[in-house]
C-alpha cells in the first residue's frame, strides 16, 4: 500500500449547489495542457494547466450531460439535457473572444487572484442535432451515434456527422434500431422522464480499424484483441472489420450493435432484433464499459491491444470477459463476476489492468492482472479482487490522463465540492494479494467486528425504540392538549366533539330492556387516538325522595382511533334490574377520559434490554395523582315520559318493540289458555283492583304554553301540541302527532297503566279581569310509584319552560292576592299535616296505622291537585 499513496494537486474550485455535486452528470476531459470541465450545469470550463488559470467558460442552453473533443479541427461536441447535441469550434470561439465579440463576465475567480474569465454564450445555431430524448452519444469516424430514450424503449440512431467547415446540421439518419428493455421506462407515455443515471455508450473497434485514429477524446472508445473481439461480436463483425457500439443501460443490460450492419440494414430491411445482441445483464445500472490489458507480453508481440472487457455497475458488481482456452483446446470467452464496495459514483480504466472506481467514502483501485488467485492458470481471470484505497473521497467524475508517467498513473478528478484535482500514483510496487492464512485471519477479525457491530446495533435499536416511544408520547400529549382546548373553549353553537344520548326499549329475552345509545361524533380536525376512552355514568335518583343518595354505574369504552368526521355508537342497558324495577329518573352523563398513565408510562419505563441513566432520571412517580383528564361532553335525563310505551297506538302489523307492553312468559301464556288463574296478592295488585286510581293535575297558562311552543306545532289544538311537547323524546311521538291526540293511555315500566289527559279549562277565581284560559295536564295511574315518576317528569319540563320564558314574558295579569294567599295557607296546612302523619306512622302499631296511612294518602292526593296556576 505504500506505493499507492497518491500525490494530490488541487487546480481550481468551481461553484456547486448546496449539498455538493451529484454523480452521473459532471464530466472532466483532458487534452494536452487543456482540461474541459462540466459540473452538470449549463457551463463548460476550459482550464489551462500550464498557466494554471481558466481561459474560457461556455454557457450552453441546457444542462451539460456529456463532452467529446475531436482533436482535428478542435471541435467540442456537447450533449445538453432535453436540447440536443451542439458542436463548438474552439478556435473560432477563441478568436471571437479576442476580438471582444460580446460575452458577459462570470463570477468564477481563479485561486491566484486572476480576474474572472469571459463567459461565451453558445448560439442556438451551433445545435448539431436537436432532440430532447437524447441521453448519450459518441462520434465514430464521420458518424454520429446517439442513444435516445423513447416512451418504452431505447433507440440507437446513426447520423452523418458534417466535417469542419460544412453546414451545422447533419445530413440525416442513416440507420436506427430499438433496444429491448427488461423494465418499462419511467414517465408518462410519450414523455419519458430523465433517467437518474445516464446510460453508457462506447465504440469497440477491432485491431487495425480506422476508427482508432479518428477517435474523439472522451468518447470512451477502445479496441480489443482479435480473438476476444471475434468471440464477443461474431464472425460478421470480424470479417467486416466493423466497429461495434456497446450500450450499458440503466436497467443493467449490456447490448451491442455492429455498426456496418446497422448502416446496411436501411438498404435491406430485415428483423431489427437480429441487429441487437445482449451480452450480459448486471441487474443494476451500468456506469462503466472499458477494456484492460491483463497479460504481460514480450515487446515483439504483434497484438498489444486490450484483452479484457470490463463492465461496472452502480451497486459495485463488476463483469470481466476475456478469451481463454478450454480443456479441449477451444477458444472460449471466460466470464467472471466480482463484487466491489458501492455505490459506485464514477469509474475509469487505466493501464496495467487497473480499474479506478469512486465511492462516497473513498477512491479505490483494483488490479485484474496482479490480483489473481494462486490457483488461477495462465490466461485466466483472478478469483478475488482486493480494492486498495487511495485516501480520496467523494470523487464524482474521473478520467485517466494519456500522459502516463513511467511506472505510474495520473488521474483527473472532480470532487463533490467542485474541486478539480490531479492525482499522481506510483504503481511500481506490487499490489499485495492476501494469502490463505491472511484471509482466514481477516475472516476471524471480520467475525469479531460483526459481533461488536451487532451489540452496538442492538443498543442503538433499543435507544431508538425508547426515543420513538417518547416522541410518540409527546405527540399524543400534544393532540390531547389540542382536544382539551377545543372542548373547554366557551364557544357558542354546536361543539366540535359531541355526544348525543337517546333512550329506547329493546326486546331481549326474558324481558324488555331500556337502553341508552351514546353517539360520539368528531366534527373537528383532530383525532382521538390511543389513551382516549368514552366514560358513561348512569346515576339513579328516585323521584319519591330527591335527597336520597342514588347509585351510580360507570361504563368505560376505549376509543379506537376516531378521526375527523368519524362517529362511534355505544349502547348500554339502563334497566330493569334483577328485581324487575326501574328507578326513574336516570341521569346519563358522557365524558371523554384521557389516560396519562397508558400513554406516558411506556415512554418513561426503562428498556428491557439495557439500562440507560438518562432514562432513569424521569421515574414513573412524576405522573400526577390523577389517572388522567376528564372532559365533560353531555348529560341527559331519562324520566317516566320517555319510558312510557303505548301498545294501543300501534296496529298489529306495525308494532315496534318500543310500543309494545311487557313481554309475557310462554309458560304463563300456556297456563292462561287453560283457564282462569288466581291473581297475585301483592299490594300494587290489590290497590289496582279495589281502590280508585290516583290522580295528579297541573294547570298552566295557555298564553305561556303558546309562547313556549311557538310555531313548531301550528295547525293543531293547544292540547294536542302540549301532549306532543311532553312526549317529544318518546318513540311514540310520530304516532301521537299523526293522530293529533290530546289523551293517551300508556304502560309504565312496571307494567301498570298510566293515563295522560290534556284539556283546556277556564279558571274563574284567580284573575280580576275575568276567566283565564289554561291547560290542565292530568296524570292518572293505579300505581303511586308510576304516578309520582310521571308527575315529577311533567313538573321538571314545566320548570325548565318557565325559566326559559321568564326573561321574555310580559308582566302577569292582575291577580286576586287574597285568593292566592288563602291557597298558600291551605297548602302549608296540608304540608304540616303530612309531616305529623308521617311521624305518627313511625310510632303506631300495625292495627292503628291503617287509618293514618289512609289519611296520608288523601292529603297527598290534595297536594297533587293544587289550585295554583303556572303563569
Amino acid at each position: 500500500m505504500a506505493g499507492f499513496e497518491p500525490r494530490v494537486e488541487y487546480l481550481e474550485s468551481f461553484r456547486c449547489p448546496l449539498g455538493g455535486l451529484a454523480a452521473g452528470k459532471p464530466r472532466v476531459l483532458g487534452h494536452g495542457a487543456e482540461i474541459f470541465v462540466s459540473t452538470g450545469s449549463e457551463l463548460v470550463y476550459v482550464y489551462d494547466q500550464e498557466g494554471r488559470l481558466l481561459t474560457a467558460v461556455y454557457r450552453f442552453p441546457g444542462q451539460v450531460w456529456h463532452l467529446e473533443l475531436r482533436a482535428l479541427g478542435r471541435l467540442l461536441y456537447v450533449l445538453c439535457a432535453q436540447k440536443g447535441i451542439y458542436c463548438l469550434s474552439l478556435d473560432q470561439a477563441s478568436r471571437s473572444v479576442n476580438r471582444g465579440d460580446g460575452g458577459d463576465r462570470d463570477s468564477e475567480d481563479s485561486e491566484d487572484g486572476e480576474p474572472p474569465c469571459t463567459v461565451i454564450p453558445v448560439h442556438p445555431d451551433a445545435c448539431l442535432l436537436p432532440d430532447d430524448t437524447l441521453c448519450a452519444f459518441t462520434v465514430v469516424d464521420d458518424t454520429l451515434v446517439t442513444l435516445a430514450q423513447g416512451p418504452a424503449r431505447w433507440k440507437v440512431q446513426l447520423s452523418e456527422c458534417p466535417c469542419p467547415g460544412e453546414g451545422a446540421r447533419p445530413r440525416g439518419h442513416i440507420g436506427e434500431v430499438e433496444l429491448s428493455t427488461s423494465s418499462p421506462l419511467a414517465g408518462a407515455p410519450g414523455e419519458p422522464a430523465a433517467p437518474r443515471i445516464l446510460p453508457v455508450l462506447c465504440c469497440v473497434s477491432p485491431p487495425g480499424s480506422s476508427a482508432l485514429q479518428t477517435r474523439t477524446r472522451g468518447s470512451r472508445g477502445f479496441s480489443l484483441e482479435q480473438a476476444l473481439f471475434g468471440l464477443l461480436f461474431g464472425v460478421d463483425a470480424s470479417l467486416l472489420e466493423s466497429p461495434v457500439i456497446l450500450c450499458g443501460l440503466p436497467d443493467g443490460q449490456l447490448c451491442c450493435v455492429v455498426l456496418k450492419t446497422l448502416v446496411t440494414s436501411r438498404l435491406s430491411p430485415g428483423d431489427p432484433k437480429a441487429l441487437v445482441k445482449i451480452l450480459h445483464h448486471l441487474e443494476e445500472p451500468v456506469v462503466l464499459i472499458g477494456a484492460l490489458k491483463t497479460e504481460s507480453l514480450p515487446e515483439d508481440a504483434e497484438d498489444t491491444h486490450p484483452d479484457c472487457l470490463v463492465a461496472l455497475g452502480h451497486g459495485g458488481r463488476i463483469l470481466a470477459i476475456k478469451a481463454s482456452w478450454d480443456e479441449a483446446g477451444t477458444l472460449v470467452p471466460e466470464l467472471q463476476e466480482y463484487r466491489l464496495p458501492g455505490p459506485v459514483l464514477c469509474a475509469a480504466c487505466g493501464g496495467g489492468g487497473r480499474v479506478y472506481h469512486s465511492t462516497p467514502s473513498e477512491l479505490c483501485v483494483v488490479d485484474l492482472a496482479r490480483g489473481r488467485a494462486p490457483e488461477g492458470g495462465p490466461g485466466g481471470l483472478p478469483s478475488l479482487l482486493c480494492p486498495a484505497g487511495l485516501g480520496i473521497c467523494s470523487v464524482v467524475t474521473l478520467s485517466v490522463s494519456s500522459e502516463v508517467p513511467e511506472g505510474g498513473a495520473r488521474l483527473l478528478a472532480l470532487s463533490a465540492r467542485g474541486r478539480l484535482m490531479t492525482c499522481s500514483l506510483d504503481l511500481s510496487s506490487e499490489m499485495p494479494c492476501p494469502t490463505r492464512a491472511a484471509m482466514a485471519d481477516t475472516g476471524q477479525k471480520i467475525k469479531e467486528l460483526l459481533s461488536g457491530i451487532g451489540t452496538v446495533s442492538e443498543r442503538v435499536s433499543s435507544l431508538k425504540k425508547a426515543v420513538d416511544q417518547r416522541n410518540k408520547a409527546l405527540t399524543c400529549l400534544n393532540e390531547a392538549m389540542n382536544v382539551s382546548c377545543v372542548l373547554l373553549a366557551g364557544r357558542e353553537g354546536p361543539r366540535p366533539i359531541s355526544c348525543t344520548i337517546t333512550a329506547a326499549w329493546s326486546r331481549l329475552q326474558p324481558q324488555d330492556v331500556l337502553t341508552a345509545t351514546c353517539r360520539l361524533e368528531n366534527n373537528s380536525g383532530l383525532s382521538l387516538d390511543r389513551g382516549w376512552a368514552l366514560c358513561v355514568q348512569v346515576l339513579t335518583a328516585p323521584a319519591s325522595d330527591p335527597d336520597a343518595a342514588g347509585s351510580a354505574t360507570t361504563y368505560t369504552v376505549p376509543v379506537d382511533r376516531l378521526g375527523p368526521g368519524d362517529r362511534r355508537e355505544v349502547t348500554l342497558p339502563l334497566g330493569p334490574g334483577e328485581d324487575g324495577t326501574l328507578d326513574l329518573p336516570l341521569t346519563v352523563s358522557c365524558a371523554l377520559h384521557y389516560s396519562l398513565r397508558e400513554v406516558v408510562r411506556g415512554a418513561l419505563a426503562p428498556s428491557e434490554s439495557f439500562t440507560d441513566p438518562s432514562l432513569d432520571e424521569c421515574p414513573s412517580n412524576v405522573l400526577p395523582e390523577q389517572d388522567g383528564i376528564c372532559l365533560p361532553l353531555s348529560e341527559h335525563t331519562v324520566d317516566m315520559l320517555q319510558c312510557l310505551r303505548f301498545p294501543g297506538l300501534a296496529t298489529p302489523h306495525t308494532q315496534a318493540p318500543g310500543l309494545l307492553g311487557p313481554v309475557s312468559d310462554s309458560v304463563d301464556t300456556f297456563l292462561g289458555s287453560l283457564g282462569p288463574r288466581s291473581e297475585p296478592a301483592g299490594p300494587a295488585s290489590l290497590r289496582a283492583k279495589f281502590l280508585p286510581p290516583s290522580v295528579a293535575t297541573i294547570k298552566v297558562s295557555a298564553e305561556l304554553l303558546r309562547a313556549a311552543l311557538g310555531d313548531s306545532h301550528a295547525g293543531t289544538s293547544l292540547g294536542c301540541a302540549t301532549l306532543q311537547w311532553l312526549l317529544a323524546e318518546n318513540t311514540a311521538l310520530d304516532v301521537v302527532r299523526a293522530r293529533r291526540l290530546s289523551s293517551v293511555q300508556g304502560v309504565a315500566p312496571d307494567g301498570t297503566d298510566l293515563h295522560l289527559t290534556i284539556r283546556e279549562v277556564a279558571v274563574t277565581h284567580l284573575c280580576t279581569a275575568g276567566p283565564m284560559q289554561t291547560v290542565e295536564i292530568q296524570v292518572e295511574s293505579s300505581s303511586l310509584a308510576s304516578l309520582g315518576s310521571a308527575h315529577h317528569a311533567v313538573i321538571g319540563r314545566l320548570q325548565r319552560m318557565v325559566v326559559e320564558q321568564a326573561a321574555q314574558s310580559s308582566s302577569p295579569p292582575d291577580l286576586r292576592v287574597q285568593y292566592l294567599r288563602q291557597i298558600h295557607i291551605n297548602h302549608e296546612t296540608l304540608l304540616r299535616e303530612v309531616r305529623a302523619l308521617r311521624d305518627r306512622l313511625c310510632t303506631e302499631d300495625d292495627a292503628s296505622s291503617c287509618g293514618t296511612a289512609e289519611r296520608l294518602l288523601q292529603v297527598y292526593g290534595q297536594l297533587r291537585s293544587p289550585s295554583l296556576l303556572l303563569l
